[in-house]
């Protein structure tokens, strides 16, 4: 694989999604819901996470498929990510990978993705997984992985509601993080289509024989729908999932690229760490509208988010916990 571009001291607000930043910042401006989260990350359930994931992984090394490992370095080298979180292959569930640990990020590829896919759409998952260590969405992704296993395996400590309405409000926030980090997968891999081949490749099971053209035509068409009534309807059918539709992803990117925000960073004019740009009025309308739909999805499942922090305060007082609550 020929080198690709670095891009030192790369800020994620260079390729960070409008509506990532926007549901990033929602999460923060409700206190309670906001404080709910900061106790589920302190408690011993991340390491015990983490080390459950691990225990039935392989680390990967200079020693142990080298050249996927060769290909996560590359990624932390183009987006300049600092502490070179390790790599582990698992065999997940479905063909997807994840990176957890808040402290001390890493990445776990599924196997079947390993198997499977050609060696530069390897690297756009790599990329793709190194950009949320790099916009450090790895603190919300992992007290969401916590809670949707504490919910698959039916151990929930405080009832299920409670904990569902915290895995809807993460979940809208992660579908929105997705992406950002399609962004920092094409720059990875230095061109979109390989990306929009990656997304087209997971959603259609890697048939042979599929055309990428026709598929951004498809996610063109999508997304410039004027069906009013359809709407609605999708923002319903993705509640419940951890991506958005491959097709939408594919729009997103697209629409990026044609903007030329990808070709600038690319020249090199592209945010730095520590060059952020002030906060926008664009911004914080898009933060509150996303602020009012956390708050309705609590509203709706657990009764509120007064509720909700009282549930989880007596949860965390009988669990030892230290409650700063009300």
């Amino acid at each position: 694989m020929s080198e690709r571009p670095a891009y030192p001291e790369l800020s994620a607000k260079a390729f960070e999604h409008p509506a990532d930043r926007a549901a990033t910042a929602a999460l923060g401006s409700i206190p309670l819901l906001d404080r709910v989260l900061k106790k589920l990350s302190e408690l011993r359930f991340e390491r015990s996470f983490q080390q459950l994931l691990l225990a039935d992984a392989v680390r990967l090394g200079a020693r142990q498929l080298p050249d996927v490992h060769d290909l996560h370095r590359r990624a932390l080298r183009t987006l300049d990510v600092a502490g070179s979180p390790e790599l582990y292959v698992s065999q997940l569930t479905s063909m997807n990978a994840m990176t957890v640990g808040s402290s001390r990020p890493v990445v776990i590829l599924g196997a079947s993705l390993v198997k499977s896919l050609p060696g530069d759409e390897l690297a756009a998952v790599l990329g793709h997984e190194d950009g949320h260590v790099l916009a450090d969405h790895v603190h919300y992704a992992t007290v969401l992985a916590i809670l949707q296993r504490l919910l698959s395996t039916g151990l929930s400590p405080i009832g299920r509601l409670p904990l569902q309405a915290v895995v809807l409000v993460l979940l809208e926030w992660y579908r929105c993080a997705e992406l950002s980090c399609d962004r920092a997968a094409t720059l990875v891999v230095d061109d979109p289509m390989v990306v929009c081949r990656l997304l087209m490749d997971l959603a259609g099971g890697g048939v042979e024989g599929l055309s990428v053209d026709s598929f951004v035509q498809q996610a063109n068409e999508y997304a410039e729908t004027e069906d009013l009534l359809a709407r609605p309807g999708r923002w319903l059918t993705e509640l419940g999932r951890t991506h958005p539709y491959a097709v939408r992803r594919v729009a997103e990117l697209s629409r990026w690229v044609s903007e030329g925000e990808f070709d600038r960073i690319r020249s090199g004019s592209y945010v730095r760490r520590g060059h952020e740009p002030p906060v926008t009025d664009q911004l914080r309308e898009a933060t509150e509208h996303y602020r009012k739909r956390f708050v309705e999805i609590v509203d709706r499942v657990a009764g509120g988010t007064q509720r909700l922090f009282n549930q989880f305060s007596a949860w965390l007082r009988s669990d030892g916990g230290d409650d700063d609550g009300e």
